[in-house]
């Protein structure tokens, strides 16, 4: 039974959950939460694509997550390399064929798009500097026009993948500022690496100052409503604020663990404050 958790604890479970959430968040903006066939199999693609990369990821980020990430499922032994691998290249398979049941365009931003940009960007992109972190944030902006496409309105969400692109953007970041150590012993030549903590800061604050200003215009466009508003200052401004002081202050490793996992909440903030102002609305 320990074995089975730690092959789910491989796919990260809480990642799939606000994967599967950002899907009927979309849906509910698109107002298409009663097609519950579109609906489900766009959960069932992202989620597959989601822990299929996370394997993916597992597997090739093996020696910077003995240093970064000891408590990870391979480095501990209880999930063996080759059956992570095997895990996510049948879950790529099982989205792919799922994608069979949607309309052409969604196929293609899923098949054609995505799923190249993960295996690319796990195989050749991670720890270039900026353009991996960029890849990241584009892999998650394309979630949400994948399911703007499966119920063909793209259009409308445009401004959620955009917000999924700079936050994820900033929290790639500070990820990396966060493995500098682990990262720099395995070759990775990823932004903080090159650069350093004290330049990395610089560049993460003018991300978050741009993403935390960007996101405030779609409520003064009139676009989405108060509730909006409330739920991202409380859950992504101010957060964006207290990192953007705190590397004024003095940029260091431990703050910036610590501010990861806080944007990872700050992602799902963004997606309740779409999801409760289109329902309040």
């Amino acid at each position: 039974m320990k074995n089975f958790w730690q092959h789910i604890i491989l796919l990260r479970p809480l990642n799939l959950l606000t994967s599967a959430f950002a899907m009927v968040v979309c849906a509910s903006i698109l107002n298409e939460l009663n097609d519950t066939k579109t609906l489900l199999i766009t959960i069932l693609v992202v989620v597959c694509y989601n822990a299929a990369s996370n394997a993916y990821n597992d597997v090739l980020d093996y020696k910077t997550d003995v240093i970064n990430r000891p408590k990870r499922p391979l480095v501990t032994g209880h999930v063996k390399k080759r059956t992570a691998l095997y895990l996510a290249i049948i879950l790529f398979v099982i989205g792919s064929v799922l994608t069979l049941e949607l309309n052409p365009m969604a196929q293609f931003i899923a098949v054609g798009l995505a799923l190249p940009a993960m295996v690319i960007y796990s195989k050749f992109l991670k720890g270039t500097p900026l353009i991996g972190n960029a890849a990241v944030a584009a892999i998650l902006g394309l979630a949400f026009i994948f399911s703007g496409a499966a119920f063909e309105q793209i259009n409308i969400m445009i401004i959620p993948a955009c917000l999924a692109f700079g936050l994820t953007f900033v929290r790639e970041l500070v990820k990396d500022m966060a493995d500098i150590e682990g990262d720099a012993q395995a070759g990775l030549k990823t932004f903080p690496v090159k650069a350093g903590l004290e330049k990395s800061a610089r560049v993460t604050i003018s991300a978050a100052c741009i993403i935390g200003v960007g996101a405030l215009i779609p409520f003064f466009k009139n676009y989405y409503g108060f509730p909006y508003l409330i739920i991202l200052v409380l859950g992504v401004e101010i957060p964006l604020a207290i990192i953007v002081f705190s590397f004024l202050k003095s940029p260091a490793i431990k703050p910036a663990k610590r501010f990861s996992e806080v944007l990872k909440f700050s992602t799902i903030a963004g997606l309740m404050a779409f999801f409760i102002d289109n329902y309040v609305r």
